[in-house]
Order: C-alpha cells, then structure tokens, then sequence
C-alpha cells in the first residue's frame, strides 16, 4: 500500500490508535477531502482481507492542523463504552505545544467560556460566563526554551472545539503556526506546532490501563524537542503529575 498519512500505535479486536499526521481530516467536512477514517478502514480492509463495509469510528476527533492520538472503535461494544469514557471524563489527554510568547507562569490553570461560530469554524474565549457559551478548562505547565520557542505540556480538563488553541491564545500566547488564533505566520505545512502526544484510559473491553504515546512529527522544528520527549517517555505516572 502507499504511505499512510497515520501510523498504528496500538491496535487488538475492538480498538485502532493511530499517530495522525498534520493536514489530515479525522471525518468529512465541507471540502470533501478524504479522512483519516477513511483511510484507516482501507487499511483494515486490506490487513484483514474484509470484504464489504468495515465497522470503524472515530470516538473523538482532533483538528486538521494538528498531529497525533486518535482512537478508532472497531466494535460498536468499544465506540459505546469509549463514548462513556470520553462523556464521563475518564480518558487523561496530554498535549504538546509551541509558542513563541513565554508563559507567565510555569505551571497553571486557564479557565473559560467558549462559543464557537460554526459558520466561521471560529471559537472564542470569555473569562466570565456567557449565555450559550461551554466552560472549559486546562491545566500547563512550560517544559523549556529553545530556539526562541516555549515548550508547553497541556493537560485539558474539557473537550471543546479548538479549546487549547483558543486558550493559549486568550493568555497571549497562540501556538506556533495558528494563523486563526493570532500566530504571526503559518508553518511551511500549514500545521500547526501542536501534537496529542499521551492518552491513558481503561481499556473498554479488557479492563487493562493503557498508556499510549505518539511520537513527535518527523518535522525539522518538532526534532528539536526530542530530548525533551526522552524525559516524558519514562513518566509512567502521567496520572498524577507533569512531565520533568
């Protein structure tokens, strides 16, 4: 088969965790472009020989720009238990990012209230309590410097669209390469420089605790960071605390 824009990072009977690369759809939208969904039911069809239709859906999704964790069902037992999951706040995501304003603080919390403009494809951010608008909430903490750039690991409490994006921008600091949010200038790619490095969860069927790591985008600017991801490879405890 042709390259993937994904790679598999943890696959059994009832689930597909792939590592999605920058500029890929998870599912179709307005432009008709073909989805990471897509592609990963070609890849199951062609690993398992399935002929017909494969049952395989996304239990979240993350935006065009960004890289990183997705999980895919491939039972409906898995998409409705993992769909708890997500609901009931049980699956702990860790994200990376770069900006280039430092963070005021080396650890903290952001708080917000957010309504995004479906027509636009457009959140914004309110410090206090709006009608309409959905709280959301996250915590950071700044990993390190380098090359004129902060490393930031952020933790969100929440799930709402473009919720890191807009509120890292809201503390001045939009992610490297987020033109919508306020950065200076798009990436050569048209990524942005933000990565859904861990997700750790139960397992819906196998009752096991998994901890999933995608690895940084084969990018000459994320490469930069690897040292950084050697620290967060052996944090077994991801639970609990940050990185370093």
């Amino acid at each position: 088969m042709a390259k993937q824009p994904f790679t598999v990072v943890y696959e059994d009977n009832h689930l597909l965790v792939v590592n999605k690369h920058s500029g890929v759809l998870v599912q179709g939208d307005h432009t008709g472009d073909k989805t990471l969904t897509d592609y990963c039911k070609e890849y199951i069809s062609a690993k398992y020989d399935k002929p017909g239709a494969v049952f395989l859906h996304p239990v979240h999704r993350i935006d065009r720009p960004v890289s990183g964790l997705v999980v895919f069902a491939r039972t409906s037992k898995a998409l409705e238990r993992m769909m708890v999951l997500f609901k009931k706040r049980e699956v702990h995501k860790v994200y990376w990012a770069i900006v280039k304003r430092r963070p005021k603080e080396e650890i903290g919390k952001l708080t917000h209230y957010l309504i995004k403009d479906e027509n636009r494809n457009v959140t914004t951010a309110y410090d206090k309590e709006i009608e309409g608008a959905k709280r959301a909430e996250l915590d950071y903490k700044r990993l390190g410097k380098l090359n004129d750039h902060w490393l930031v690991e952020v933790r969100p409490r929440t799930g709402r669209p473009h919720q890191i994006r807009v509120q890292l921008a809201s503390m001045g600091c939009p992610i490297r390469g987020d033109l919508r949010y306020g950065f200076s200038k798009p990436n050569p790619d048209a990524s942005i420089n933000l990565h859904a490095f861990h997700l750790i969860f139960i397992h819906p069927v196998k009752k096991e605790k998994l901890y999933l790591r995608a690895a940084l985008p084969e990018e000459a600017f994320w490469e930069q960071y690897l040292d950084f991801e050697k620290v967060k490879a052996q944090d077994q405890h991801l639970g609990n605390t940050f990185s370093g």
